[in-house]
């Protein structure tokens, strides 16, 4: 099956990984020529709507003028993030326990590219899919970023654990300082929903908590906020300053 993603940068993400596209719709006050010299060269059909129109086959109006038709995005199996990870590297996976904000998602992917993480794992229920919002969000790192959909979250952690994964919860209750994480091993990094955290369930399939400090009023930080400041603080031990 297809579907549409947009905005500008998602776009030209995908011209640059040469990325089958269909079709791209541009809104009939496009100006950026050099796109669509890109599209003509490789011969991709280029159909132009009113914003209205546009707007009303997205359902969203904040495609920045652009969308390209591509095939859905493709997900992955638990083996497959295993069997990609580069022999040597030590292994590092973000399990995201009910996200539902696409935004949340894109953010994650993105901090995740940047950190050169091995996956993204989601469950197949009360979890986003990958919808063309956290495509924009992304910024491309959904085409570089594995996500794994998986049937049974806790089941995948024990399967983990099995070969070796050890597996951290970012989760205030009972928790250390994240800066005295054990991040040396293979590792599975669990966050939880906007609203309800990490389920119990989940939890107590977790190896230990850790948990970023709060000095003022505010008592939490944004999901995919405090995932980045966890993945590059994870980043930071396993690749310190020489």
């Amino acid at each position: 099956m297809t579907q549409y993603v947009y905005g500008k940068n998602v776009v030209n993400q995908l011209l640059q990984n040469k990325k089958t596209i269909y079709e791209v719709i541009l809104s009939d006050g496009w100006k950026d020529k050099n796109i669509v010299n890109t599209l003509k060269k490789r011969d991709i059909p280029i159909k132009i709507l009113g914003k209205k129109k546009m707007d009303a086959l997205l359902k969203n109006e904040n495609h920045q003028g652009i969308a390209a038709k591509i095939d859905d995005y493709k997900t992955y199996d638990i083996e497959d993030l295993l069997e990609a990870v580069p022999e040597g590297k030590l292994p590092l996976f973000v399990l995201l326990d009910g996200i539902e904000d696409p935004h949340n998602l894109g953010a994650i992917l993105r901090t995740c590219d940047c950190v050169g993480a091995d996956g993204v794992i989601l469950g197949k229920h009360r979890s986003v899919a990958l919808t063309p919002t956290v495509a924009k969000v992304s910024t491309g790192a959904i085409d570089t970023i594995k996500v794994a959909v998986v049937n049974n979250l806790t089941q995948t952690l024990e399967q983990l654990k099995k070969k070796g994964f050890w597996i951290a919860a970012a989760d205030a209750i009972d928790a250390m300082d994240y800066r005295k994480g054990t991040y040396d091993v293979p590792l599975v990094l669990v966050v939880g929903s906007e609203g309800f955290g990490i389920s119990k369930l989940v939890r107590k399939h977790c190896d230990y908590a850790i948990a970023l400090p709060m000095e003022g009023c505010i008592t939490s930080l944004n999901a995919s906020v405090a995932c980045a400041v966890l993945l590059y603080e994870i980043y930071a031990q396993r690749n310190p300053v020489k």
